[in-house]
Order: structure tokens, then C-alpha cells, then sequence
């Protein structure tokens, strides 16, 4: 049997409490809207990951290659400039231990402000005074004796190899020769050998005995050790000219003692000067910290670090020099005129991205506004869901922003993450605040903005023109200030300005054909048209796209402007430099020899070819009798004329130039040679000259100091010893044509060696010598990696757009399909409305180009970039713009392309089958 159980119900009049019934939780709100839409989770996070890793990862590049290029351009100067010299007089019964005592001091003090090489230090002690030598069959080229100094320097021995004979060791006798060791090459050159005496002449004005020395070993060593900076003499005897005319020359050699002889270094040379070298490890400099480097080498040579050696030594005349702060300071005001340049292409791409992250968060916003309103319906405060949506954000955003940050720092190593770290947290509060800021706007009754959109485009108009202003008033970066900020931003503002000026014109521009359209039969295209005038949601056309688009265009365009003026004025320092194209000088005495200026006139790409006479120390006398040392160019006047213009130096009318008229040769003269007659003497005579005009250069005379004299060429001047040429002259050719033609001669330093009988420069090589600056080949790659992602995001804005507005298109195709529009019809339509913005945005982005070329050319300077001093200013180059924005139109159209193809069709389908289900 069983007992049912009852429940009886309960009556309002029953007492008794009542029990609450509690309402079944609800799923959480993350894990519920990320699971319904998971594919716009992983792309939200996917774009948050990609642009905070560029973001971090343009920076970083930037100070690796300004850091690339510091020590670049620091390793050309050399180990002599980029170190720290120190000397002071021998002090009266120098010992070893008062050199190393000095050195230990000076590593101490100063290695604790700069960051020195241990391995490089180099110290001793070397005559004050370079001795001549009276022995007898000693080298005398032109009757002057050689002369020799004494150098002891610290752990020679580990630098050099013995060939013959011994280093000296003990002490000798009073009265016998100092024991030196000589290499090999100096020996050879002054013609002495091993165990031979070598002894001054004796000096009228010193009574003391003559000094002598004994060379008791030959050595070689590398010249390439940095060990033997600065004291090149010892490896290798010097050629000298004394200050006669014409000069003699003459041969200096050192030669190395050991330690126990460090005194008869100050004893032959009449006194003696010690040194130290600390060189400078500059591969621990970093281009953020120069200032900091410029103030410390300061206070070390010449501040109170300075002081206190010279008090601490006790060598009150003890004295620091280098000229790494020199060096400093230039690198400096190149990497602030570099890194502002270079600066507007990354500027451009931050901008372009910050446009597609609020268009993506637009897209997201139109995405769900159906869920939200149907939230706010039911209750939900907007604060509430603000906080739900920041909350989304902190699981899609943070950790992919995290993670592309993280990945950039450790591709990217560099000392410093300040800029990199401050750029990643900029995009991932923009990423994350973009939606939720979105949203509950959206979320926000509709209100007239006619008056804050006006308000806003005067103030963006007004900045416009304040920071434009201002950057043409000041002119290009103050000295040692870093980036320009008006330099980088009047770019991105002038996009700004024409972004919001072509969203006005765009309903005009559009609608002229449009109207032309409406006209003719069909209403696919007068649709596409239409819609394409009347733009996007509200009837007004997307800013946001056209100054994605814009940007993508000016920024690029303005760089790549700035590069190419860069190429043209590094080819043209290159043909200022070289006096043309291609110069080959035979080497003096010499001429050119019989048949090469025929030659060399068939090569390759030579245009104009042109054999001229050049003589440096000629003498020019006066009327009055006043003489001077020029220089003299004689030269066919035409092609002369040519060469000269197309070097850009001393052009010249060439009608000026001709033969002798009553004994009297036109000539063309440097302006501080006054109008008048005057005497020529040449090697095989004397020609009377007469001044017909003046030319402040000379293509042939390039390096010249010495005023220079310009002639007609003729067969008495005498016979030809340098070719000239313009054009694309093939240099590999050119020198084999050489190499064939010259014949070899004795190297100037070196005897019994060989080398070739001619000089030859082209402009080629000039300009590919400076398109090795390091610093150049840092902002390119900063600045085309900027480039590229600049491209990557304005298409990325392209399709966001065209995605954004599929819902309203694909619910009218399917509309017009109803009617009959056939589906090559749609595509057309499509078209029609989705590529004239994007043609505009890159004729706009163009003209943006152009008016900031004219605008703010003035205010950039190349010469860093160059490598060489060059006249500040930006021309306008009509290439470089066209090439980037037809590039950019080219990949959003193909862009437009693909969006239609592969979702157009599928949308339309989706809407026309609505209901089935």
C-alpha cells in the first residue's frame, strides 16, 4: 500500500514567512559572448597582437640601426681619432715605472666615465727631436740626409717578430753606441743594415759629443695592428719635403729601444715626450647617451677630471686631448636630421593603424548594436555594459598585445624599450578602449553634429597651418635638439586637413559622373555612382578611410621624395667631387701616353671626352711685379665647358676662351686674381696671359688651394697629362684600358716597388663610397619597413570599409536581383561604388604629397643622408610621388577586387534565402 503525499496550498490568510525564490544564475557574460562569436575574438586579437608588435618593433629597429650607425661612422674616423691622447715631458731620470704608474692613473680615473678598451692601451716615450744622420751610404734622394728618432713603447716585443739579430738587453759601457732594433722595410729604405753604427753629425751649437746608435735586430710587424696607430714610421720610413721650392725630400724612420734604455730617448732627441693612448671601446657607445658621452670626454680633457690627473700624476703638463667629442657632436646633429626625416613614414604607419583599429571597433560596434539596444531595452545601465565590454577586452587584447610586445623585445634586442614600450601600451589602450568607447556612443540618442564636425575640421585646419607655419619661420632642426616634432607632425596634419577636405568634395566629385552617367542607358553604373557619392552610414563619406588612405599616400610619398632628392644630390656631390664622370691623371712626370685619349673616347657610355694639361706651382708675375703660385688648366674650351657643367663647378662661357690675339692668350682666373696682363712661366717658357673672366672653380683643379688659371689648350702648352670624360663611363673597362696603357713606376714610399702610372676616379665609385654611410642605409631600411607597413594597414582600412558596408549592399543586390540585375550586374554596381573613394584617396594622397614637398621642402636638409654638405631643401620630384600612389591604388583596388568576388555573391545568396529556415 501506498501513501500519496499531498501538498496542500498555501492561502494568503495561512501565517507563516515566505520563502524567496532565487532567480537561476546566469552563464557568464565573457565566456558566453566569446563562444558565440569566437572568429571575431581570434581576428580582434590576431590585429591587437600584429600591430603592438610593430608598434614595438619599429622603434627598436630605429635605435639598432642608429646604434649600427654610430659605430659605423665612429670605425671610419679610426682607432688615432676616436681615442684619448694624453702626453707630458720626459721628466729627468724617466723610468719605466713612472709610465706605468701614469697609465694605471689615467685607466682608473677615466675608465670610470668612459668606456675604455683594456686591450688597447698604448704608452711610452719618444724623442722630442728627429736627429739627422751623418753616417755615409745612408738614402739621400735629394741630398738631405735621413733623420731618426728613438721611441720606447710598452710590450713592443708581443707585436713584432724578430728576423734577425737580437732585442738588446744589460747595460753597455758609457761611450758605446745606444742599441736600437730597426725593421725591415726602414732599413731597406735608408739603406742600413744589421750591427751598423749609426751616428748624428756634429752640431756647431752643442759642444757634446755626437750620439750614435747600433741597429742590433731587424723586426717585421702587421701594419694593420691598431698597436701601430700613429706611430707609422716605425714600421715604415717616412717620405718628407722641406719647405723649398721646388721641395727635397728626405727620409724620417723611428726605431725602438728596450726598457733598460728608456733614457737615451730623451739623450738623443735633446729631450723627450711621453704618451699615453686609451682608446675608446666604441662599440659600448649608444647613440641615446652622446650628450652624456659629450659631457664626460669634456670633463676629462679639459674639466676637473683633467685637473686632478695633472695634480695626481705630478706632471703639471700633463695633457688630454681627442677628438671623439668632435666626432660626438657630429654624429649628433646627423642622427637628429637623419631621425627626423626619417621619422614621418613610421609617424604615417602609427597613423594608419590607429585609423584601422577604430574602424575595426566601428565594424565590431555595427556588428552587435542590435544586442546592445536589446540589452539597454531590458535594463542594462550603459556603465554596465561598458564594464562587460572592457571586460572582453581584457581577455582578447591584453594577451595578444602582451605577447606581440614580448615577441618584439626578444627579435629585436636593444639597451633601451623606453620608446618601444611607450608605442605597444599606446596601441593596446587604443585597441582595447576603441570598442567599448564605440559602442556606447552608438548606444546614445542621435544628435544634430553639424556644429562640432565644423568646429572640429577648423581646429584641425588651424594646427594645419600653425605647424606648417612655424616649420617654414624656424627652418630645419635647431643643433643637438633631436627630432623635429613640426617636421614630423605637419605631414601627418596636412593629411589630416586633406582627408577632411575630400570627404566634403567627395558627394561633388563623385556626383559629376554620376550625372554624366544618369544620362546614358543602364542604372548599374548611375547606382554604383550614386551610392558612391553619398557615401557611407548617414549619407556622409567615411573620413576615417580617406585618411587611412591619404596618409598611406602623403607619408610614403613625402619619404621616398626625401630619398630619391637624397640619390640625386649624392650623385651629384659624387660628379662635384671627381671634377665629372670619369678623370684619369697620369702619374707626375708624366703624360698621357699615344692612342689612350682616343681610346677611352670609344669606350662604353662615354659622352664627352676631353685629354687636357694640368701644372700645379706654376709661377704668375704681374705688371707691377707681383708674383704668386698657381695652378693651370689648359683645355679645349667646348668639351671643357661641358665637363665643367656637368660637374656643377666653375661653369663658364666657352666663347670666352680662344687662340693668343696680339701675343696675349685668353684665360679665365680664380676671383682673387685681379682683371689684367700678366706672365706665365711655364716648363718651356713664358706666355703672356690676359684675364677675359673669372670662375670660382675649376672641374680639373678640385682640392686646389692655390688660385688657378684657365687657358685654351694648344701643343706649346705641352702635351696632355689628364683625360676628363662625362656619361655612364664602364669603369671596369675604363681601368683595364688604363692598366694596358700606363706603364708602371716607382711606389713614392716604397723602393724597389712598383706601382701603377695613373690615377683614376669616377663618379661611380664617389657616390658608391657614399651611399656606404651607415647612417643612410639605417634610415632607408627604417623607412621602407614603415613604408610597407603602412601599405599592409591601409588595405587592411580598405577591406574593413568595404565589409563594414556589405550588410546594406548585399541586402539592395538582393533586392535588385529580385528585379532582375544579373549577377555580373551586381559586380559592376559594386565596383562603381567602391573604387571611386579609393582613386580619390590616392590622387588626394598625391596632391597631399606634393603641397608638403613645396611646403616644407625648405625646412629639410639631406646632408646627412648624403654624406657630404649639401644646400638645405626638398625639390619636387614628380616620380617618386606618382610611383606611390599608383602603388597604393594598385593594391586597394585589387583589394575591392577580391572583397567582391569572394563575399558579394555568398551575401546576396544569404539575403535572398532569408526565411528557409
Amino acid at each position: 500500500m501506498s501513501a500519496r503525499r499531498t501538498v496542500e496550498p498555501e492561502t494568503p490568510e495561512q501565517p507563516g514567512p515566505r520563502v524567496r525564490r532565487q532567480a537561476p544564475a546566469g552563464a557568464p557574460w565573457i565566456r558566453t559572448r566569446l563562444r558565440a562569436m569566437p572568429a571575431a575574438a581570434l581576428l580582434t586579437a590576431l590585429l591587437a597582437l600584429v600591430t603592438t608588435f610593430l608598434a614595438a618593433a619599429i622603434p627598436l629597429t630605429g635605435d639598432r640601426g642608429a646604434d649600427r650607425a654610430l659605430r659605423g661612422y665612429l670605425a671610419d674616423a679610426g682607432l688615432d681619432s676616436t681615442g684619448l691622447h694624453a702626453s707630458a715631458r720626459s721628466q729627468t731620470g724617466n723610468e719605466i715605472g713612472g709610465l706605468d704608474s701614469v697609465a694605471k692613473l689615467l685607466t682608473e680615473r677615466i675608465g670610470t666615465r668612459l668606456p675604455l678598451d683594456p686591450d688597447g692601451l698604448v704608452y711610452g716615450t719618444a724623442s722630442a727631436r728627429w736627429t739627422s744622420l751623418a753616417t755615409p751610404g745612408l738614402a739621400a734622394p735629394d741630398g738631405v740626409p735621413p733623420q731618426l728618432s728613438l721611441m720606447y713603447l710598452h710590450d713592443a716585443p708581443a707585436h713584432v717578430r724578430l728576423t734577425e739579430g737580437q732585442w738588446p738587453t744589460g747595460r753597455l759601457p758609457e761611450g758605446e753606441p745606444y742599441p736600437v732594433v730597426l725593421s725591415e722595410e726602414s732599413a731597406r729604405t735608408l739603406g742600413a743594415h744589421l750591427g751598423q753604427v749609426l751616428d748624428e753629425g756634429p752640431d756647431p751649437k752643442n759642444p757634446r759629443p755626437p750620439q750614435r746608435v747600433r741597429v742590433t735586430g731587424l723586426f717585421t710587424a702587421d701594419p694593420k695592428d691598431p698597436f701601430w696607430i700613429g706611430h707609422g714610421c716605425a714600421l715604415t720610413a717616412c717620405q718628407r719635403f722641406t719647405p723649398l721650392r721646388p721641395p727635397d725630400r728626405y727620409w724620417q724612420a723611428a726605431a725602438l729601444v728596450s726598457p733598460e734604455y728608456v733614457r737615451t730617448v730623451a739623450a738623443w732627441g735633446q729631450g723627450g715626450q711621453d704618451f699615453w693612448r686609451l682608446p675608446v671601446d666604441t662599440r659600448r657607445l649608444r647613440a641615446d647617451r652622446l650628450a652624456d658621452t659629450s659631457a664626460a670626454l669634456a670633463t676629462v680633457t679639459s674639466g676637473p677630471v683633467a685637473a686632478a690627473l695633472a695634480t695626481e700624476s705630478r706632471r703639471p703638463d700633463l695633457r688630454l686631448q681627442s677628438q671623439l667629442r668632435t666626432l660626438i657632436d657630429q654624429a649628433r646633429d646627423r642622427q637628429a636630421a637623419a631621425t627626423t626625416l626619417t621619422s614621418v613614414g613610421p609617424a604615417g604607419a602609427a597613423g594608419v593603424a590607429a585609423v584601422v583599429l577604430c574602424l575595426a571597433a566601428a565594424l565590431a560596434a555595427d556588428r552587435r548594436i542590435t544586442e546592445l539596444r536589446l540589452l539597454r531595452a531590458r535594463g542594462a545601465g550603459a556603465s554596465w555594459l561598458a564594464r562587460r565590454l572592457l571586460a572582453e577586452g581584457l581577455l582578447t587584447v591584453l594577451p595578444a598585445a602582451a605577447v606581440g610586445t614580448a615577441t618584439a623585445l626578444l627579435l629585436f634586442p636593444t639597451y633601451r624599450h623606453t620608446t618601444a614600450l611607450v608605442a605597444a601600451v599606446a596601441v593596446t589602450v587604443l585597441a582595447w578602449l576603441a570598442f567599448p568607447v564605440r559602442a556606447v556612443l552608438a548606444l546614445r540618442p542621435p544628435k544634430a553634429a553639424t556644429r562640432r564636425r565644423l568646429t572640429a575640421e577648423l581646429v584641425v585646419l588651424a594646427a594645419t597651418v600653425a605647424a606648417v607655419t612655424q616649420a617654414r619661420r624656424r627652418g630645419v632642426t635647431p643643433v643637438g635638439e633631436g627630432i623635429d616634432p613640426l617636421l614630423v607632425a605637419a605631414p601627418l596634419l596636412l593629411a589630416l586637413t586633406g582627408a577632411v577636405l575630400l570627404a566634403r568634395l567627395q558627394p561633388l566629385l563623385v556626383g559629376l559622373p554620376a550625372r554624366w552617367s544618369a544620362r546614358r542607358s543602364g542604372a548599374v553604373t548611375f547606382l554604383g555612382l550614386t551610392r558612391a557619392a553619398r557615401g557611407g552610414p548617414g549619407g556622409r563619406p567615411s573620413v576615417l578611410l580617406l585618411l587611412a588612405l591619404l596618409l598611406a599616400v602623403g607619408c610614403a610619398a613625402f619619404g621616398s621624395t626625401a630619398l630619391a632628392g637624397v640619390t640625386a644630390e649624392r650623385a651629384a656631390a659624387a660628379r662635384y667631387r671627381v671634377g665629372g664622370d670619369a678623370v684619369v691623371r697620369s702619374t707626375a712626370p708624366g703624360t698621357l701616353p699615344a692612342g689612350f685619349a682616343e681610346a677611352a673616347a670609344l669606350l662604353p657610355g662615354v659622352r664627352t671626352s676631353l685629354p687636357l694639361r694640368t701644372d700645379d706651382d706654376l709661377t704668375l708675375t704681374s705688371e707691377n711685379g707681383g708674383w704668386t703660385q698657381v695652378h693651370l688648366v689648359a683645355a679645349e674650351p667646348e668639351p671643357y665647358a661641358e665637363v665643367a657643367r656637368t660637374a656643377g663647378r666653375g661653369t663658364f662661357d666657352p666663347a670666352l676662351l680662344g687662340p693668343a690675339k696680339n701675343d696675349l692668350v685668353p684665360a679665365l682666373v680664380s676671383p682673387d686674381l685681379a682683371q689684367g696682363d700678366y706672365r706665365l712661366y711655364l716648363p718651356t717658357g713664358m706666355v703672356r696671359i690676359h684675364t677675359v673672366g673669372t670662375v670660382t672653380a675649376s672641374p680639373a683643379a678640385f682640392g686646389t688651394t692655390v688660385p688657378t688659371v684657365q687657358i685654351a689648350f694648344a701643343d706649346t702648352i705641352g702635351p696632355p697629362n689628364t683625360w676628363m670624360a662625362t656619361g655612364p663611363v664602364d669603369e671596369s673597362a675604363l681601368r683595364a684600358l688604363a692598366e694596358r696603357s700606363f706603364p708602371t713606376v716607382d711606389a713614392p714610399d716604397l723602393p724597389e716597388a712598383k706601382a701603377p702610372g695613373f690615377s683614376l676616379h669616377t663618379s661611380t665609385e664617389a657616390e658608391r663610397e657614399l651611399g656606404e654611410e651607415p647612417l643612410r642605409q639605417a634610415a632607408e631600411r627604417t623607412f621602407w619597413a614603415a613604408v610597407a607597413t603602412t601599405a599592409l594597414y591601409a588595405v587592411l582600412a580598405v577591406l574593413l570599409t568595404l565589409v563594414r558596408a556589405a550588410p546594406e549592399r548585399a541586402a539592395l543586390l538582393a533586392r535588385l536581383r529580385t528585379m532582375g540585375l544579373r549577377p555580373r550586374q551586381g559586380m559592376a554596381m559594386v565596383l562603381a561604388e567602391s573604387l571611386p573613394p579609393v582613386l580619390l584617396a590616392a590622387a588626394g594622397g598625391a596632391g597631399v604629397a606634393m603641397v608638403a614637398v613645396l611646403l616644407l621642402g625648405p625646412a629639410v636638409d639631406l646632408s646627412p643622408l648624403v654624406g657630404t654638405a649639401v644646400e638645405p631643401g626638398l625639390r619636387l620630384l614628380p616620380g617618386p610621388i606618382t610611383t606611390q600612389a599608383l602603388g597604393l591604388a594598385v593594391l586597394a583596388v585589387l583589394a575591392v577586387l577580391a572583397e567582391t568576388a569572394v563575399t558579394a555573391r555568398r551575401q546576396i545568396t544569404t539575403e535572398l534565402r532569408a526565411g528557409d529556415r
